[in-house]
């Protein structure tokens, strides 16, 4: 029964800004990893973002760094990703995903551990 929803894609012009959701439900969303993934055509999935629900820790892949900004509002059990400065190699479909099992801190950006998966949203930057 658990969900994860993403909204906020869109096509966007290089150097413009978009803010992604993720809504869960159905799931222990304390002391959990929640992370950003993207997935271009033809590519394998990049972990991007993550965030520790538990004291609100970060950690980003470089090729987002300094761009991307992931958050939380914990009552509303809800992650976002706000995208600044985008590149036209931005371009792919956005996934958001959860641990399953609890952890004292720490999310690597790696597909071992996750659990749920969103249907995705996708991101399009025009040059």
């Amino acid at each position: 029964q658990v969900q994860l929803v993403e909204s906020g894609g869109g096509s966007v012009q290089a150097g413009g800004s978009l803010r992604l959701s993720c809504v869960v439900s159905g799931y222990t969303y304390s002391r959990r990893c929640m992370t950003w993934f993207r997935q271009a055509p033809g590519k394998g999935r990049e972990g991007i973002a993550s965030i520790y629900t538990g004291g609100g820790g970060t950690l980003y892949a470089d090729s987002v760094k300094g761009r991307f900004t992931i958050s939380q509002v914990y009552s509303t059990n809800t992650v976002y990703l706000q995208m600044n400065s985008l590149k036209p190699e931005d371009t792919a479909m956005y996934y958001c995903s959860a641990r399953g099992r609890p952890v004292d801190g720490g999310c690597p950006l790696t597909l071992a551990g996750i659990d749920y998966w969103g249907k995705g949203t996708q991101v399009t930057v025009s040059s």
